[in-house]
């Protein structure tokens, strides 16, 4: 590349919440502190390899719409060409980290070494480009979704040789994630469930996915590997009946295979919507279980019924979102991923940049919303309000008795149940006085 893919695009700095300038930041400020802590570590924005490099501006219904100097994405030169725009871009954001997919980074080869040898080509090239730059890797991942080879399943395939190669694969990305220093590892099972179950064994799909996540966390134990472990639900789409359909799904899942002391959950956005949840909801669930591990920040249209992957734009979505995050404790090793993409008429380099410089002042936004709720205590007191009556004696006696001691108590007449409102509106209203 003789010339940058964002020629001209200089870097994105704080302009403060009265300029004017739409590709500067008004509200995201990494040194301010919110809550003891920079901005900057609160959220650990990452960006997505895969949408932002990878994808070429295809939908169910079209092809391609990008025409970018890396492609076709097919040989090893483009594969650095592709690279030199990916890290010019964390350059130009002053993102902390970014993820990837080994499909996103590398061409495919004809046989599994060739793939091999392209993916440690490239590895050896992001290592180099790290070394003098700020930003780090948050999670590395396999594609094990998009090659025909996967259309049964990776872990969960009919076929124990594409068991095999699923494990083999995963084996070099947990190497090449632990060799940049990345914090986290994430598996997302995208061809992990069913069309029909006609033609499926469930149980024994069930029983090889809880055996191979067993192997991932045993190699990592292995290697020496420091990170999280991270599984990432999500329903339906691509295939009708997925496993890992929500957060209370997985949790389930690691608790029968008796992983939920080695692994957490990366939760998705739009992946709780399609769900049928919030975001909120999702995190509130998984960090009520102590598996809160990381974000993928983007949204659904409400409209579509598929994965739109758009870029947040929902200050009152992600002020939630991060209200259960820092009352949680916050995140130790995962972050806030831009696991969002374009819009296939969106063309040019300034796109890129504009989308996620708006996109991180949400979550800015988002974030000191979150803080000064907690900072103000207004939901803690509606809680413990609420739930007061729990912290009586009487109240913690009942949970320790049985049925015939606590109908004794209410058929004396010692308890009569009378409702008591919810205050729902009041709540909303209060939320909305920060957002």
């Amino acid at each position: 590349m003789t010339q940058s893919f964002f020629a001209d695009i200089k870097p994105a700095r704080y302009e403060g919440s009265d300029s004017t300038n739409p590709m500067a930041f008004h509200h995201y400020n990494p040194e301010e502190i919110v809550m003891g802590k920079r901005m900057e570590d609160h959220l650990r924005f990452a960006v997505a390899y895969w949408h932002s490099f990878a994808w070429e501006g295809g939908d169910p219904f079209g092809g391609q719409t990008f025409e970018r100097p890396w492609h076709p994405q097919d040989d090893m030169g483009c594969a650095k060409i592709k690279a030199d725009a990916a890290f010019d871009m964390f350059d130009i954001l002053g993102v902390p980290y970014f993820c990837w997919h080994d499909a996103d980074i590398r061409p495919e080869g004809a046989t599994f070494a060739d793939s091999l040898r392209n993916f440690e080509e490239i590895i050896d090239y992001f290592a180099e480009k790290m070394e003098s730059r700020k930003v780090a890797l948050l999670w590395g991942t396999a594609n094990m979704f998009s090659h025909r080879r996967w259309m049964s399943g990776a872990s969960t395939n009919p076929d124990p040789n594409v068991f095999a190669w699923s494990a083999a694969t995963v084996k070099t990305c947990m190497d090449a994630t632990h060799r940049l220093g990345g914090q986290n590892y994430v598996l997302w099972g995208g061809r992990e469930g069913y069309e029909t179950l006609l033609n499926t064994d469930l149980t024994r799909e069930l029983d090889h996915m809880g055996r191979f996540l067993s192997m991932v966390v045993d190699y990592k134990h292995k290697i020496g590997f420091q990170g999280t472990i991270l599984v990432e639900p999500k329903p339906q789409e691509p295939s009708k009946h997925q496993y890992d359909y929500d957060a209370a799904t997985c949790i389930g899942f690691l608790r029968k295979y008796g992983l939920e002391g080695e692994v957490k959950l990366n939760l998705e956005q739009g992946h709780a919507i399609l769900a049928g949840h919030t975001f909120e909801h999702e995190i509130a669930v998984a960090a009520s279980e102590g598996m809160l591990g990381s974000i993928d920040m983007n949204r659904n249209d409400y409209q579509s019924g598929w994965d739109t992957d758009q870029f947040p734009n929902n200050v009152p979505e992600v002020a939630l979102a991060y209200y259960h995050i820092l009352q949680a404790g916050g995140f130790v090793t995962g972050g806030t991923n831009f696991d969002a993409k374009l819009r296939r008429q969106s063309l040019d380099a300034e796109d890129l940049i504009a989308s996620h410089v708006g996109s991180m002042d949400v979550c800015a936004r988002g974030l000191k919303a979150a803080a000064a709720m907690i900072e103000d205590g207004g939901l803690d007191a509606a809680l413990a309000e609420r739930y007061g009556g729990w912290d009586t004696h009487a109240a913690q006696a009942m949970l320790d008795s049985d049925l015939d001691t606590i109908f004794q108590t209410v058929h004396s007449g010692e308890i009569t149940a009378v409702p008591r409102s919810g205050r729902q509106e009041k709540l909303e209203n209060y939320v909305n006085r920060f957002v």
